[in-house]
């Protein structure tokens, strides 16, 4: 799934290629993708003759501003965006097409037909689902250390549960939880409200400078991630533990450990992490 460096990637991207084009149609060959409105041709009128005039992320969502609506988007595991022309074929699992004034064509494509669209207008996509259930993002001023520390306190959940979870800050998936924990010397089972003040610092800091990181280095490619016109992240040259089962460690050469952590696969060093 792409997190938020994927995510923040593909919106820059994008942004190059679709701000102030005018949408005349739009084409959508798999209904359950649009979430809200629940009428595909009201979905359809409301973007007709609207133009892009920014995108945003908030979390993993992409917001795409228009005169008087907000497109919300979410690619969950596999939704991609790409900007072709009008007349170039239409690869398989393409399942919504923004058409524009110009003869190009925003196209969504999800193999796993997992993504959901929302669209509503300004200011009300803040109002509702699923915007109003996000915590704040990592980069926001409101993601203080304070915010952090007072949040793991109220909870015996473990902490890579806690970071997993998008009501507490938005942005976060397992890739960099697991990098996020690695960098702060944290093992992922240790209970959220047991950790010092100290270790909850070391976690804050840690998930916005890997965060950021990231971005540096366009996302981390895994399985089928790519930007908008197709180029890997690279920041998978970087990661520690993640993906790294079996391998040394690049700090102390101890076998990188893969565990279930609330059912997802958590990446470890036993010896950078300790428990006690």
């Amino acid at each position: 799934m792409p997190e938020l460096p994927e995510v923040e990637t593909i919106k820059n991207t994008l942004k190059q290629f679709v701000l102030n084009k005018t949408i005349t149609d739009v084409s959508v060959y798999w209904a359950n993708i649009i979430k809200q409105p629940d009428d595909i041709d009201y979905f359809k009128y409301l973007l007709a003759k609207q133009s892009i005039h920014d995108i945003h992320r908030r979390g993993k969502f992409l917001l795409f501003e228009l005169d008087d609506v907000v497109l919300v988007s979410h690619l969950r595991m596999e939704g991609k965006y790409s900007v072709h022309p009008s007349g170039e074929p239409v690869k398989k699992h393409t399942h919504v097409i923004f058409i524009f004034s110009d003869g190009e064509e925003l196209r969504y494509n999800d193999v796993r037909k997992f993504g959901t669209m929302h669209l509503y207008e300004k200011g009300d996509e803040w109002k509702n689902k699923p915007l109003n259930q996000l915590g704040p993002d990592p980069f926001s001023k409101t993601f203080t250390m304070d915010y952090f520390y007072q949040k793991l306190k109220k909870t015996d959940r473990v902490i890579k549960s806690v970071l997993l979870d998008q009501t507490v800050v938005a942005g976060l998936g397992n890739i960099y939880v697991d990098e996020t924990l690695f960098r702060a010397n944290i093992h992922p089972l240790k209970k959220a409200n047991k950790l010092k003040k100290r270790e909850a610092k070391m976690i804050w800091e840690a998930a916005i400078n890997t965060l950021k990181d990231a971005i540096a280095q366009g996302g981390t490619t895994i399985r089928s991630y790519v930007n908008s016109q197709g180029d890997m992240g690279m920041f998978q040259q970087e990661l520690f533990v993640y993906g790294q089962e079996n391998e040394p460690c690049k700090i102390c050469g101890k076998p990188i450990v893969k565990m279930k952590v609330g059912g997802r696969g958590t990446h470890v060093c036993i010896l950078c992490q300790k428990m006690e």
